[in-house]
């Protein structure tokens, strides 16, 4: 079933044994997909151990940790239609790729399909799966799936040319939540996103992580986003929202101060989205405050 409509990319950093089990997975897939790794300046000897293994695999072995923008690094080495982002301890389920890629034939302005998302060892769905079932977004009857507002990068299959058109993951951002900028900027410039039951990434999060980072990036990216692209009004009472509820502890408050830090950037930058979007997204708000899958504790 080779399939070479969709290119894979993988960020890694520093994690060796779970990146050379990841690229294992995707060189078993039916589909023979394209796999273009992106080492983000790992010190344990991935790049070499990756190339040494898989001869087939095209390793990029950037200097330093870009983060989300790694991917970005992966999409301009590929040159099919689609891409497949995948991270070093996600694993695509056999025939996925080309589910997502059928879809992505069928309906020209639909930028991003999100897989539904199976946590391993225990075999139960993520809890984010819920939100995206259930997603309350309004979108156009060709829609193949629920409509979404944003995406998870580890588990979705995006129209390469929609991807560099809107720009790729902003390396201001770096790592953590960076989805939902780009998910506006998609939306903004005419494009859908959408949920696919049918496809299922398998996660086993790596121990190799650092929880109290990723909730101070999750926090700070989410301020950036918010004062970046929602109308005054809604930005206040996210802002507030956020302010009651997430935990007051050192990690918060450092997530805090890197917002504030940005703000002379956040400002010049600024740019709402536009009425119609935003009305369309706007019943997010209520779905995300109920969310088991967002909140910021470590």
């Amino acid at each position: 079933m080779t399939d070479h409509r969709t290119g894979v990319v993988v960020i890694t950093h520093n994690r060796r044994a779970e990146a050379l089990a990841c690229v294992g997975r995707l060189l078993a897939l039916p589909e023979r997909p394209h796999v273009v790794l992106v080492d983000n300046g790992s010190a344990d000897g991935t790049a070499a151990a990756v190339a040494a293994r898989y001869p087939g695999v095209e390793v990029v072995a950037l200097p330093r940790n870009l983060g989300a923008v790694g991917r970005n690094v992966g999409v301009e080495r590929l040159h099919t239609p689609y891409v497949a982002f995948c991270d070093d301890d996600t694993a695509w389920d056999p025939g996925s790729l080309s589910r997502a890629a059928d879809a992505l034939d069928a309906c020209p302005r639909l930028a991003v399909v999100t897989a539904r998302i199976v946590v391993e060892p225990s075999g139960v769905d993520d809890p984010i799966v819920a939100e995206l079932r259930d997603s309350p977004v309004p979108g156009p009857a060709w829609l193949p799936g629920p409509a979404l507002g944003s995406f998870l990068a580890g588990a979705s299959v995006l129209r390469r040319d929609a991807f560099k058109e809107a720009g790729g993951f902003s390396p201001r951002l770096w790592l953590g939540g960076e989805e939902e900028l780009l998910a506006t900027d998609l939306l903004v410039a005419g494009w859908e996103l959408c949920y696919l039951t049918d496809l299922t990434v398998r996660h086993r999060p790596s121990p190799l992580r650092d929880p109290h980072l990723r909730r101070r990036h999750g926090i700070r990216n989410t301020l950036w986003f918010t004062w970046l692209r929602r109308p005054w009004p809604a930005a206040v009472r996210r802002t507030a929202f956020l302010a009651r509820t997430v935990p007051r502890d050192r990690v918060t408050l450092l997530g805090a101060c890197d917002a504030v830090r940005g703000l002379p950037w956040v400002l010049a930058e600024r740019r709402p989205r536009p009425a119609a979007v935003e009305a369309r997204l706007r019943p997010l708000d209520e779905a995300q405050r109920r969310s088991r899958a967002r909140r910021y504790v470590s």
